[in-house]
């Protein structure tokens, strides 16, 4: 529980700026915000908790400290303005301004900007999918019928694979869409988890190797994540603070779960967890694609998240109740 308590003191200090800010009515939608962000990013938490068990203590302690308000402040409400600003050709200031006296065409050029941004954040959750699914030498093996089979295991030992499945969903991609821009996008995303992949190879073994490599890539991690949240909160508010403390709430709780996940050790005792929580990634970055040219209701990409890992998860007890009852 004591993981916990910074995010229970934030989510009653977040609730009751709500409630001062705007209304009874405003402290509901900050909640139901938190728990969008919550069900929507946990699966997040999972993969977190398994990148922070390689990190040194010092930067897992920096992930906690720098990383909050940078998920909070940095993703959930700064981000968004600067894309706003980006795409609408105006200044950091107007924007800000326009976020808060006419939300409505604030929304207008964010949502404009929507099939650059899931371009963007589903190559790189795709190439964090794929790079799990084709691992070489997988020890754990979830759903058999997909990852134990010939061609699988065959695939796994191609080098580069999960880049060259990438670059051939990028060109079909482009080729639907005719779209140079997107095509950018989606290639950037590629490019950065690519470079964030090989980037301790280029700096020195002294603990900032694989810390500084890990904490950048959990900051894009969650940064594609958040897409989803930050854009699907304004169905249900268009206050850009309303947004930033319900979703920063449930960032924070994100958070605590992956410090829970590591102290715990609770990959090492669920051991399909991971699984489903890159089974999650996987469908969360087709749902991105698909968003490009049709709605999906954020409600039902919670969902799809939020079940393949309680499937992993109770998966993982009935084999855990196995290996006890046959000592």
């Amino acid at each position: 529980m004591k993981h916990f308590y910074s995010s229970f003191i934030i989510t009653f200090i977040g609730l009751g700026f709500a409630l001062y800010y705007g209304s009874w009515e405003a402290l509901y939608i900050t909640f139901l915000l938190a728990v969008l962000e919550v069900s929507l990013s946990f699966d997040n938490a999972v993969v977190n908790a398994k990148v922070l068990n390689t990190m040194d203590p010092i930067w897992k302690k920096r992930f906690i400290l720098w990383g909050i308000p940078i998920a909070v402040f940095g993703m959930r409400f700064v981000f968004p303005i600067l894309l706003v600003s980006i795409v609408g050709g105006l200044g950091m200031f107007e924007t800000f301004d326009v976020a808060l006296n006419d939300p409505d065409r604030y929304f207008a050029i964010l949502s404009s900007s929507e099939q650059l941004i899931f371009a963007f954040g589903g190559a790189f959750l795709i190439m964090v999918f794929l790079d799990f699914f084709f691992e070489e030498d997988k020890e754990v093996k979830w759903i058999k019928i997909i990852e134990d089979t010939a061609v699988v295991n065959r695939f796994s030992n191609v080098a580069n694979i999960e880049l060259i499945i990438s670059i051939a969903i990028g060109l079909f991609l482009t080729y639907i869409t005719h779209n140079v821009d997107i095509a950018i996008a989606y290639f950037s995303g590629v490019l950065l988890h690519s470079l964030l992949s090989s980037v301790d190879d280029f700096l020195p073994a002294n603990g900032v190797r694989s810390g500084l490599a890990g904490f950048i890539y959990l900051e894009v991690l969650d940064a594609s994540f958040s897409f989803d949240g930050v854009i699907g909160a304004f169905a249900l508010s268009s206050d850009i603070f309303i947004i930033m403390v319900g979703l920063g709430i449930g960032a924070m709780f994100v958070r605590s779960l992956t410090i829970y996940f590591v102290e715990k050790k609770i990959l090492s005792e669920f051991i399909y967890l991971e699984h489903g929580a890159h089974y999650a990634i996987g469908a969360l970055a087709v749902i991105m694609f698909i968003k490009m040219f049709f709605h999906i209701s954020e409600v039902v990409t919670g969902t799809i998240g939020m079940g393949l890992i309680i499937i992993a998860f109770i998966h993982s007890i009935q084999v855990n109740k196995k290996r006890v009852s046959k000592k």
